[in-house]
């Protein structure tokens, strides 16, 4: 009778193919996500902008072309990783802003400059629409002399064109952190319950008046 192989003989080299096997796929999966000769990853800058409510702000960023991500959080106060609630209480100095990630291959500075301006009302001092208090004030957050140059310019065209005084502040970036995981993306995860409070707080009423008034 013809004696077979016991099964434990063969284990080594089943182990030995496998291993194999799981060095080819890897090998491969690197090459078809490596960039082809001559191509690069587009490089991306970032800006931060304040105008009332993230949530608002983050919507109309993701509108635009060449933005590559929009992440909200809170920038300009003076504690370290705070909390929505820390801020909403008035107590660390920071405001409710958005970090824009962009290509300005796509984009450039001065046009993410003018979605901020069609998005916040510039006359108000004391918060934007229905959100009071120094969490929600406007302000525009520069990384440079040349963003600086750049926002200058055009609050200066935006108060001529007004004939009024602007009042959103130009200041200098300051350390920015991401909200909670919930507030992130909120117009997408929370429709209705977003478009509820954007209309009820009066954004959009008041930014067609503003508008509108200027021509």
């Amino acid at each position: 009778m013809k004696k077979h192989p016991s099964p434990n003989r063969w284990a080594p080299r089943f182990r030995t193919i496998a291993t194999l096997a799981v060095v080819l796929i890897t090998a491969t999966a690197a090459v078809a996500q490596a960039p082809k000769s001559g191509e690069t990853k587009p490089q991306t800058q970032t800006a931060i902008f304040a105008a009332g409510c993230f949530w608002c702000v983050e919507e109309a960023f993701d509108k635009v072309e060449g933005v590559v991500e929009t992440t909200s959080g809170y920038t300009g106060g003076t504690v370290p990783n705070p909390t929505y609630e820390q801020v909403s209480s008035g107590g660390t100095g920071h405001t409710e802003a958005l970090e824009v990630r962009y290509d300005p291959s796509v984009v450039g500075y001065e046009e993410l400059l003018d979605t901020f301006w069609r998005n916040v009302d510039m006359f108000d001092a004391g918060g934007q629409f229905c959100d009071r208090g120094s969490p929600y004030r406007s302000a525009i957050f520069v990384a440079g002399d040349a963003e600086r140059r750049m926002a200058e310019t055009s609050k200066q065209k935006i108060a001529e064109k007004f004939g009024r005084e602007v009042v959103t502040p130009i200041q200098p970036a300051a350390p920015f952190y991401p909200a909670e995981d919930y507030h992130q993306d909120y117009h997408n995860k929370n429709p209705l319950r977003y478009n509820y409070y954007k209309w009820g707080c009066g954004r959009a009423a008041r930014l067609e008046e503003i508008w509108k008034a200027g021509g």
